[in-house]
């Protein structure tokens, strides 16, 4: 599946308060902040869901979770996913998506 079917263009709205509140559980308020206000500013760029996995170090979740399987499930019924948020590092910080990271891989490991 091509990845143009998978993905929206852009970002959600709603997708930048659900990477603050994930990544103030690892980072000092003023540091969400701008780094929330940096994602919101950058332009998406099209990377291989196993790639993604590859670099953020977290393992892929099974098609049947419940989380993937309803992306799966939006995309099979054409409708398209929001871009995830990522923080570049070692490892990579998927600050919004990781369930449609592994949904992605499922549909398309590219």
């Amino acid at each position: 599946m091509e990845w143009t079917k998978v993905w929206l263009q852009d970002p959600k709205a709603h997708d930048f308060p659900a990477a603050a509140d994930y990544l103030g559980l690892l980072l000092a308020p003023g540091e969400v902040e701008r780094i929330v206000d940096a994602l919101r500013a950058a332009p998406t760029e099209a990377k291989k869901a196993k790639d993604i996995l590859r670099a953020s170090a977290l393992p892929l979740l099974p098609a049947d979770n419940l989380h993937v399987k309803h992306n799966i499930q939006k995309v099979t019924s054409g409708k398209k996913l929001s871009p995830v948020l990522l923080l570049r590092g070692t490892p990579m910080v998927i600050a919004d998506g990781y369930h449609r990271v592994c949904a992605a891989y499922h549909l398309t490991e590219d």
